[in-house]
């Protein structure tokens, strides 16, 4: 009976997934940097390998669009995505916010830096995730429902970057993992409330990460790499394996709740 039941709600899925007409907005997180493949879009690293193609690929909606471009910021979000949303769009995701926050330069001074410098950098984006963040988050994501109001929403986070038991873990210092894991933790809760406060789903996939991160010997990100862009981005396993289950689960439980 659960079998069926599956096999059931799995047909049931695929078929309504045919009149979904989807939107995948964001940052390099979405767009696929660090798949090694930009098939889509070389200039905004877009992938077939990125988990918002998968999940078109896998699923045949009516209609989707692949906006989210590498370096995105809020900002870039509002004025050069929204474009692709209208009150036809059933579905949008979206990974947003890291950018804001200078996260790529605070990884820069961390990987070069001391453990001091690292601490300080990790600190001031840190006050900027809590003072300034939501309201951008906020202004983004009212934004984003007035455009398609009849859209179904996923919110999506960032993993941690380093296991917790780091003993062995060649390179930057304890101090650092430390400071670089609690930073992620703060900016998936400040966009985990906003989702929420906004009324959207929010996906997250530090879980399905959780043995997966740098130094776990299996892990799902780059470190530090050639070119430079890629480091601590998702591998194309990271998006097959750690962002396309989760998201496949979201709007999964969001069509069963619709039905």
């Amino acid at each position: 009976m659960t079998l069926s039941a599956a096999v059931i709600g799995a047909a049931a899925a695929s078929a309504s997934a045919a009149t979904v007409n989807y939107v995948a907005l964001g940052d390099s997180y979405s767009s696929g940097t660090g798949t090694g493949s930009y098939d889509l879009d070389s200039a905004c690293q877009r992938s077939s390998k990125a988990y918002p193609a998968k999940w078109a690929a896998a699923h045949s909606p009516a209609s989707f669009k692949f906006a989210a471009c590498s370096g995105a910021t809020t900002t870039d979000v509002l004025n050069k995505q929204l474009g692709s949303l209208s009150s036809s769009t059933s579905l949008v995701s979206i990974t947003i916010g890291g950018n804001d926050a200078g996260f790529s330069s605070v990884m820069q001074t961390c990987v070069l830096g001391s453990d001091s410098s690292c601490t300080t950098a990790v600190n001031n984006a840190k006050n900027f995730v809590d003072t300034q963040l939501p309201g951008r988050l906020s202004t983004l994501y009212s934004t984003m429902r007035s455009k398609a109001p009849n859209s179904h929403f996923v919110v999506l986070d960032y993993p941690r970057l380093y296991i917790t038991n780091d003993t062995y873990c060649v390179g930057m210092s304890h101090t650092k993992h430390v400071a670089l894991n609690a930073a992620a933790t703060e900016l998936d809760t400040v966009i985990g409330k906003a989702a929420a406060d906004a009324g959207f789903g929010f996906a997250d996939v530090r879980g399905q990460f959780s043995g997966h991160e740098l130094c776990s010997g299996d892990g799902w990100l780059h470190s530090v790499t050639i070119p430079i862009g890629d480091s601590y981005h998702p591998t194309a396993t990271g998006h097959s394996s750690g962002y396309l289950p989760v998201f496949s689960a979201s709007t999964a439980a969001a069509a069963a709740k619709a039905g």
